[in-house]
């Protein structure tokens, strides 16, 4: 183990038990490969479950390993047209799981998410049974605030440049608070508490995963 290793498992570690003290359930993981066999431990088979477009749930290759397992999985990716990536989007309310990351996370505990169509918060915030977060170490930062600002001038511009749209982050590289039609940043969720015991599950892994 390498001094990286060493400290981000030190910082996983506390991050893991502020994380419980707000009523969620969490896992610091060394690799991918172990963060995929934790979500796959947890998850059972023949579960419902849908997800947004998060890249951190592929890069560890849960996704991969969702398509091919027995559950029922709502693939968005499948959809032949808006109106029907829509209806899976509503799917997401009645799932046991629904899959995703976060945009930045403070070492107490406190994650920020930002969205354009607001799916990925709402089903965060009520619906699904089930919240399985799969969350890189490079999102971590020192304070709620710190959180804030990485979430909004890191995560959003990068990934408004993904979607291949038209505002002024994507321009100029930080968030401009702007009103931009293509604004990502429509809805903006910091959650502090799960009031409903351990419907958050969370797996921190020591990888540089997403935005």
């Amino acid at each position: 183990m390498d001094v990286r290793q060493k400290r981000n498992k030190a910082l996983g570690e506390r991050v893991v038990k502020a994380l419980e003290s707000r009523n969620m359930e969490a896992y610091y993981a060394s690799t991918k490969e172990e963060a995929v066999k934790k979500a796959l431990e947890l998850i059972p088979k023949g579960s419902s479950i849908n997800m947004g477009g998060s890249k951190s749930v592929q890069e560890v290759g849960f996704r991969d390993a969702i398509c091919s397992g027995d559950y029922d999985f709502c693939d968005r990716d499948k959809a032949s047209s808006r109106e029907e990536k829509d209806e899976m989007a509503l799917k997401a309310f009645t799932s046991d799981w629904y899959l995703g990351s976060v945009n930045a996370m403070s070492e107490d505990g406190v994650f920020i998410n930002v969205d354009g169509n607001a799916n990925r918060v709402a089903a965060y915030a009520f619906g699904p049974k089930n919240v399985l977060l799969i969350v890189g170490m490079n999102k971590i930062v020192k304070t709620e605030e710190d959180a804030m600002h990485r979430a909004r001038n890191e995560a959003a511009p990068i990934n408004t440049q993904r979607f291949g749209i038209d505002t002024p982050c994507v321009k100029n590289g930080s968030c401009f608070d702007c009103k931009s039609p293509d604004c990502i940043c429509c809805q903006i969720m910091i959650t502090r508490f799960s009031r409903i015991p351990k419907r958050f599950k969370i797996i921190l892994v020591d990888e540089n995963l997403g935005f």
